[in-house]
């Protein structure tokens, strides 16, 4: 049995539910029924074959919609592994940084291309980060204080998954003095992240070894799968960039998140519409059991 979820930025009603089960009978997804997880914002769809046929008869078919389609086994996840430049903070944080040192049109260029998959993801963070020598560590903490700014729906996310017994790992190829703050912020269990070189009060345009990359993400995975006993099946990873490729590929629901067009076109889910909340509409859980201090 599979689940079709309509997560709407706006409105839903009766007419697009009705609407989106003719299209699956239309492409014989074998419908059998459908209810609410949201009054007007989220819906179930439930229908017994062609999951992949279900995806492309719904997907764009209503405006400001994501469209979520899984099966019904182990539909509440219980690990989350998520980014968190533009994932679950608003703003790529080198980028931010970099403004302070008065070059973030070039650094921001080599950070969007690393984020399509055109560069090698360690080299692009190698030389960005070369480019910071000499910026004053205060930067940093005045950056993190005025620029960063956490992702609307991430502190909901975490913290319901985690009330209802879940993990949550951030893992991020930005920087702990970032990461860190953010994570215990929104509420992870976990956090992994690169370490910036700093010598004398300055950043000295080095990144810690080993850095923290794709592989890093998707061993990261694997490993909490093994150390929690559950089913890849039980897992969720979300990001938006092509070093987030690979544990998406990997999780049980790989969530790409206002991704870019490398990550949307293979991951199993696009949210390009709606809040990190649409994640708990997937789960089936309805705001009035969301958990948000």
């Amino acid at each position: 049995m599979f689940i079709a979820t309509l997560i709407a930025a706006d409105r839903l009603d009766a007419g697009h539910i009705s609407e989106a089960l003719d299209r699956l009978n239309a492409a014989g997804c074998a419908v059998v029924g459908s209810g609410w997880v949201e009054p007007e914002r989220a819906a179930d769809l439930m229908f017994g074959q062609a999951p992949d046929m279900a995806r492309t008869a719904l997907e764009g078919t209503f405006d400001r919609t994501d469209v979520v389609v899984q099966g019904m086994m182990a539909r509440p996840k219980s690990l989350l592994i998520a980014d968190m430049d533009s994932t679950m903070i608003t703003v790529e944080c080198i980028d931010e940084l970099a403004d302070y040192a008065g070059i973030k049109p070039q650094i921001a260029a080599v950070t969007e291309a690393a984020m399509r998959g055109e560069l090698d993801f360690a080299e692009a963070l190698d030389a960005r980060v070369a480019l910071l020598k000499g910026l004053d560590e205060a930067a940093i903490d005045k950056c993190l204080a005025d620029r960063v700014m956490i992702m609307p729906g991430a502190i909901a996310l975490v913290r319901t998954m985690r009330a209802r017994g879940g993990t949550a790992i951030l893992v991020s190829g930005g920087f702990t003095r970032f990461a860190d703050p953010v994570g215990k912020a929104i509420g992870f269990d976990r956090v992994i992240a690169n370490r910036l070189g700093i010598a004398d009060g300055k950043l000295d345009g080095l990144v810690a070894r080993p850095i923290v990359d794709s592989g890093t993400k998707e061993a990261t995975l694997l490993a909490a799968i093994a150390q929690l006993a559950i089913p890849p099946e039980a897992t969720m990873a979300v990001g938006d960039g092509a070093n987030d490729l690979a544990m998406i590929c990997r999780a049980g629901l790989g969530c790409a998140y206002h991704a870019k067009p490398v990550v949307a076109a293979a991951a199993a889910v696009r949210i390009d519409h709606n809040d990190l909340t649409a994640l708990l509409y997937a789960q089936g859980i309805p705001s009035s059991e969301w958990v948000t201090s």
